[in-house]
C-alpha cells in the first residue's frame, strides 16, 4: 500500500471512492451525502484545515480519509476531526483502513497535532488508539444523533484532558445531517 497527502489531481476520484463506499454499506442517500461532503472538503476547505491522505495498490485508489480543522476558541491546543473515512469495499478486511489511519495521525503528530477526534464506530477507532469521551468533555460542533460515537485521542504525550466549548467546525461539516 502506498499513501499520498496530494489530493487536488485526484478530488474526483476521492470523492467517488466515499459515495460507491457509503452507498454500498449504507445506501444511496448516505452514499450521495458522503460524497457530496468530500466534494465540499476538497472545494470550500482552506489548505491550513485540511489533511487528506489516500491510499493506493497498484495505481489504484483503494482508501481515504480527511481531517479538518476543529476549534475551540477558549483553548490552545491544535485539534482536527478525522472524517470520513473509506476504504474500498472490496479491499477492506484487509488492514487498508487501520494502517492508513495510523499513517495520517502520525502525520498530525510530525505537525505539532495535539488532539484527533472522530464519530464513528468505538469498536473499529479503538483500534487505533480513539477511545469515548463525553460531549460535557470535548463539545461536539452540532449536536450528535449517537452520543457514542464521538471518540478521541491525545497525539501528545500529554493525557487526553477536557477542551472548554464551544466548538466550531470547517464549513463543509457545519451541517447537523452530517452529525
Amino acid at each position: 500500500m502506498d499513501t499520498s497527502t496530494e489530493y487536488t489531481p485526484h478530488a474526483e476520484a476521492i470523492a467517488e471512492l466515499f459515495t460507491a463506499t457509503f452507498t454500498a454499506s449504507d445506501g444511496a442517500e448516505e452514499g450521495a451525502l458522503v460524497g457530496c461532503l468530500a466534494r465540499r472538503l476538497i472545494a470550500e476547505t482552506p489548505a491550513e484545515d485540511l489533511r487528506v491522505v489516500t491510499a493506493w495498490e497498484e495505481g489504484t485508489l483503494v482508501g481515504g480519509l480527511f481531517f479538518t480543522r476543529l476549534t475551540y476558541p477558549n483553548d490552545p491546543r491544535r485539534v482536527f476531526l478525522m472524517a470520513p473515512v473509506a476504504v474500498a469495499t472490496a479491499h477492506q478486511g484487509k488492514g487498508i483502513g487501520q494502517r492508513l489511519i495510523a499513517h495520517g495521525l502520525d502525520l498530525l503528530r510530525q505537525e505539532g497535532v495535539d488532539i484527533a477526534v472522530t464519530y464513528g464506530d468505538p469498536a473499529f477507532y479503538g483500534r487505533v488508539g480513539f477511545k469515548p469521551v463525553t460531549e460535557a468533555d470535548m463539545p461536539a460542533p452540532q449536536p450528535l444523533n449517537l452520543p457514542q460515537g464521538w471518540i478521541a485521542q491525545s497525539l501528545t504525550d500529554a493525557p487526553l484532558t477536557p477542551l472548554p466549548g464551544p466548538a466550531r467546525c470547517v464549513a463543509a461539516f457545519d451541517d447537523p445531517a452530517l452529525w
